[in-house]
Parts: C-alpha cells; structure tokens; sequence
C-alpha cells in the first residue's frame, strides 16, 4: 500500500483510545513543522479547532497544505517572539512548538532559537493565562546535555556547556522550563512539559542544515552516495517514531493528572550511530559507503531515557520497532522527495 498521511493519523488516534479533544480550541506554535503538523492533523480529524501559527523559518506550508481548506483550521504566517493576540473566543489549549531543532542550525540562527523558546514561550504563557487554557511545552533530551547518568530520568539536572555550539537550544530550552515552572507557581496555570527524544518520520527535512541523522542518512542512501558517521559512530540515540511520540504528546496534554509533570517521550532501546547507518544500508539496498567526520564539540555521547514515568503517568511506551520505521519514513521519501 501507498504511504499516505491518512493512515498515520489514523494510527494515532487509535493509540489515543478514548481521549479525544473534538470541540476543542487548539493555539499551536511551530504547527507547520515536522511533528507540529502531525499534531495539527491529528487534532483536526478528530474535530477540534486549530489554530496554526508558524512563521516558515523551517517549518514548511506543504506540511499543511492539505489542511488549509478545512473550515476548522487557519493558518496564520507569524514569529512566536512578536506578541499575537487571540481574543476571538476561547483557548483551551495552547500547544508551544516553535523553534528550530537540528544541530546544523544552531551555528547559524543561535539568537532565533533562543528566542523561540524564551520570549517565544512567554507569548505562548501569556496566552494561555489570558484564557484560562491548558499549556503543553514541548521541551527536549538535549536539557540533559551530555549526561554523566543513563538511563537518564527526569530528576537528572543535566551536564550542559551554555557557551558551546548547541547552547543556544540546549540552554534555551532548560530556560523554557523555568519560565514553565513560573507561570505554574506564580499565577497557577496547568502547564506540563515533554521531553522528547530523537524523533523521526516522515516530512522530516533532510536538505542543507535541516536534516539530521535519520532522514540525512536515508537520503544519502537513496541517492548512492557516501553516508557520513560523525566520530566513529559508537555514540547512541533512542530513536521514536511519530506516532509514538505523536501518542506520548496528546495523552500528555489530555490527562488531568498530568498537571505540573515533566515527562521523558522517548524510546529505551538505544541505537548507535554505526547500526542506524548499517540499517539504513540493508533496508535501502544502497551501495552507498560509510564515511566517517570528525565528532562535533559537545556532540552527546549517549541518549537512553528513563520511561517509568510515561508508563505510570500516560500508559505510554513506544511500540514501532526501529525497521519497521524506518521502512514508512523511506516510503514516504521514495513517494514524495526521491525524483524532485
């Protein structure tokens, strides 16, 4: 069968079981990015309103496209970090998505992602304060920097370096957190925070700066070209497909008792590098070779969340096996990138 985006959101929502957000109204930044536009799809069919708001720095409107004639949909082109106000009716949730996330960006807009995650973020709060609405942070694993303990769990303060090349986001986002946790303590707002590990599917950008390791690889070895491993590719990620990570979010922003936590969404199977390239090779049947770059500065070493808490809290643990999404997100690439 023909990838189609249908049958991922179709997928999710089965994940989601009895939670629905139908007649909802639904703010979310970075809507037009890789996983916030699976969000927008996922909340759209199950019939709440959304409200997507992006400026298309990286995020893309063909992501979206399909959703732009639907009357309970709207799209609108803006920098979270310039004040927006939503006073037409009310918010129930305010979904904070926005801000670039590839390594590959951050020597070359530092500023715009600290913005997005701090001035951004606090537009985002103070919406969410002006109407009463539930808020969701998508945060991030890279808080934990390189982390001295893995497994990692949510209580591990982190082994970050503010003044090396990822700590524009790294920082940005722990930043984030902290704004989070005030608007929580000062003004009682229901906030909760996820942090997200190695995300991939499909309309992940693998072009210039934007691609990271997953689609980069898969391109390369679509094309026949050389894949490149940085160090020796014995350094790990925790690799989660979308839609269990799509499931981990919404149940996230749903529950009640959610409130306040701080929640790792990540898968506990640990890949290197050196696999996932080896993976990629035998799925594609590429007869690209394995090249190998110097390791980039502060470049973590290992990633493995502690998911006790996603499992007591949500009910969630990831159930895609690494190949099996591997092969949707080639699918995908073949049917939609492959020949343009």
């Amino acid at each position: 069968m023909a990838w189609n985006y249908k049958t991922e959101v179709e997928a999710i929502t089965e994940d989601l079981g009895d939670i629905s957000f139908e007649g909802k109204r639904i703010l979310i930044t970075g809507g037009a990015g890789f996983l916030g536009s699976w969000m927008c799809d996922v909340l759209a069919a199950q019939g709440a309103e959304v409200i997507c708001v992006d400026n298309l720095a990286s995020g893309q409107k063909s992501n979206i496209a399909h959703l732009l004639p639907t009357k309970r949909f709207t799209f609108i082109e803006h920098d979270v970090s310039v004040p927006i106000g939503f006073k037409e009716g009310e918010l129930d949730l305010v979904v904070h998505m926005a801000s670039r996330a590839s390594p590959f960006e951050f020597e070359h807009f530092p500023i715009d992602i600290l913005k997005a995650n701090t001035i951004g973020l606090m537009n985002s709060l103070e919406i969410a304060r002006d109407h009463d609405a539930r808020l969701l942070y998508t945060s991030t694993s890279e808080t934990y920097g390189n982390p001295q303990v893995v497994p990692t769990p949510e209580s591990y303060y982190g082994n970050v370096n503010a003044i090396g090349p990822r700590g524009c986001y790294d920082e940005a986002k722990r930043c984030g957190e902290a704004y989070v946790t005030a608007y929580q303590t000062q003004y009682g707002l229901d906030v909760r925070m996820a942090r997200i590990f190695n995300t991939y599917g499909p309309r992940m950008r693998f072009d210039g700066i934007y691609g990271r390791a997953i689609p980069r690889f898969l391109d390369q070895a679509l094309h026949n070209r050389p894949i490149t491993v940085f160090g020796d590719g014995s350094q790990t990620r925790s690799f989660t497909y979308l839609s269990d990570q799509m499931e981990g979010l919404l149940k996230l922003a749903a529950l009640d008792s959610a409130k306040g936590s701080v929640v790792n969404i990540g898968n506990d199977k640990e890949t290197t590098i050196l696999e996932l390239a080896k993976t990629v090779l035998e799925l594609t049947g590429s007869s690209s070779e394995i090249v190998y770059s110097p390791l980039p500065k502060d470049d973590p070493l290992r990633r493995k969340p502690v998911i006790t808490r996603a499992w007591e809290l949500l009910g969630w643990k990831p159930k895609v096996p690494l190949g099996e999404g591997l092969a949707r997100v080639i699918e995908w690439q073949r049917a939609f990138c492959f020949n343009k």
